[in-house]
């Protein structure tokens, strides 16, 4: 597997989503949504699981978007918020209905502690990519050359400290919250300790 071998989907609702998440996300944000794609999409390939790349990549550039204060929620979590955004853009980017739910599935779907493959295939690889970039889950989905290469392309930019900070904030003010559940199961420490950032 190499980098180059992760083609991004050349579609308009791909360029524009990118477009949006550039504009909006801090460089360290947008970094990490560029490589929850990668790793998504990588993994997907080798695995010979049937994806949708349009939707996989539209998904990877909302995950987070909510986590920005343009976008912020102050009545639901930030999966939920960046659901809806993501609902939103699909709308405007001409989406029937349909797509635009799935879209909102798989942007929920990345803080869900497993997800069925078989039923949703994207939001499984969201889930996977994911966690590896921000808690260091699933570090052997990848060679050290292929991974090397990928932050070399996108480096983290202190991303832990940035989404530590981001996660402390949601749980605090929504206690109820995926944020808040992973910050009671310790997400901290596993911020704090992925071997990307070593």
């Amino acid at each position: 597997m190499t980098f180059d071998a992760m083609k991004t989907p050349d579609t308009p609702a791909c360029a524009t989503a990118l477009e949006v998440a550039t504009a909006y996300c801090s460089p360290a944000l947008l970094n990490h949504s560029v490589r929850a794609y990668v790793w998504a999409a990588a993994h997907g390939t080798a695995a010979g699981i049937d994806f949708d790349p349009e939707l996989l990549y539209v998904g990877a550039m909302f995950h987070d978007i909510a986590l920005v204060p343009e976008f912020d929620s102050h009545t639901v979590g930030f999966d939920d918020a960046s659901g809806a955004v993501a609902w939103v853009f699909g709308a405007g980017a001409g989406w029937p209905v349909a797509r635009r739910q799935r879209l909102v599935e798989v942007v929920i779907a990345h803080m869900l502690d497993e997800v069925d493959v078989n039923v949703d295939p994207e939001g499984y690889l969201l889930e996977r990519s994911t966690s590896l970039d921000i808690s260091g889950r699933y570090m052997d989905d990848f060679s050290p050359a292929f991974k090397a290469e990928v932050l070399e392309r996108y480096p983290r930019l202190g991303i832990a400290e940035e989404f530590l900070g981001c996660f402390r904030d949601q749980a605090e003010r929504k206690p109820k919250s995926s944020a808040a559940d992973a910050m009671r199961n310790n997400i901290a420490e596993r911020i704090l300790s992925n071997q990307l950032d070593r």
